[in-house]
């Protein structure tokens, strides 16, 4: 289950835009009002604690994953130069309800991986982290030789998760766990 204490990472900063303060923020959210819709943010640089800033006003940049973003007090384009690199984060208590067979990626850290073979469980390893550049892919650390690899979050090859009981099945193609 999800630590309400924890933050989680929902965009970064990537850049200036112009010579008023707005920023280029890269989404790593599904959820687009985190960088439109007014109000309070926080955003972390390095391993700094979190500051509180407030969001004044965003947009997404058509075809692309990427959002401008204006917030409080960040009037040039040098003061915005100083955000770059920084974490936009939410805390995990502030987390939309998801529908089923939805989950964050805090739910999916840590849990146990297992196979089917000749009908039985077998533990294979765990998910250490989740890339979510274009497509989700679950980061599994291997118990066998501790190798990691990436499997495409996808029914087809991971048909069950069950948070509840910290585990998740996969069913990879042929060949992939070798690679």
């Amino acid at each position: 289950m999800i630590n309400e204490s924890e933050w989680l990472v929902v965009g970064l900063i990537t850049s200036c835009h112009g010579i008023n303060g707005q920023v280029k923020v890269k989404s790593l959210s599904d959820f687009e009002e985190r960088f439109i819709i007014p109000g309070i943010r926080w955003l972390q640089k390095e391993n700094e604690p979190p500051s509180k800033i407030e969001l004044l006003s965003g947009f997404k940049q058509p075809g692309k994953e990427t959002f401008i973003v204006k917030l409080q007090g960040i009037d040039s384009r040098n003061h915005a130069e100083k955000l770059k690199k920084c974490k936009i984060l939410v805390k995990t208590d502030k987390l939309p309800k998801l529908k089923e067979e939805e989950f964050h990626l805090l739910e999916l850290i840590n849990l146990e991986v297992k196979t089917l073979e000749n009908d039985e469980l077998k533990i294979i390893g765990k998910v250490i982290n989740l890339e979510n550049e274009h497509n989700n892919l679950l980061v599994i650390e291997l118990f066998k030789n501790q190798k990691k690899i990436l499997i495409p979050f996808v029914k087809e090859i991971v048909p069950l998760v069950d948070v509840n009981n910290n585990f998740l099945i996969i069913k990879p193609p042929n060949g992939l766990l070798e690679l």
